[in-house]
């Protein structure tokens, strides 16, 4: 199986996140896009954790059932459902059903962590799931992932 990967036009891994993605700019999620990707992919699913925050691998989004596609589009809307990506489905990701980016009190520097999943199944979860919820559904169907790091002070 090949190797997935991650890019974003946005951001380079490892490089600072732009204003735009973040919580103290509009808080537009960013363009993923995806290298690799396998054939026997039935949907998608992101994780976004804050890597350095007191509390471990901090979440601040959830979506999955994305359609296969090699672009996920930024900008998502909020909203539990998300109509416009075939119904994918956004958990509860910083206390809310929707993209909440980088915000690290006083402008400390924080490494965010991008996860796509590739997944062999749809995924059937309540719109209160949480991150913990989501990798315990995808825990056998995971086919493929990856990871896009960026970091916002």
């Amino acid at each position: 199986m090949q190797t997935l990967t991650i890019s974003s036009p946005s951001f380079t891994d490892g490089a600072l996140i732009p204003v735009i993605h973040t919580g103290y700019g509009a808080d537009q999620s960013p363009e993923l896009v995806l290298h690799g990707l396998c054939e026997e992919a039935v949907s998608l699913a992101v994780i976004l954790n804050d890597m350095d925050h007191p509390i471990p691998a901090y979440n601040h989004w959830v979506i999955w059932n994305l359609p296969v596609m090699s672009i996920i589009p930024g900008n998502i809307p909020r909203g539990a459902q998300v109509p416009s990506l075939s119904g994918a489905r956004q958990g509860i990701g910083y206390g809310r059903h929707a993209y909440r980016g980088p915000k690290p009190p006083f402008h400390w520097s924080h490494t965010y962590q991008f996860t796509v999943y590739v997944l062999d199944t749809v995924l059937t979860l309540p719109p209160t799931a949480r991150k913990k919820h989501l990798l315990a559904a995808m825990e056998q169907h995971i086919l493929q992932q990856a990871v896009l790091r960026g970091h916002y002070r």
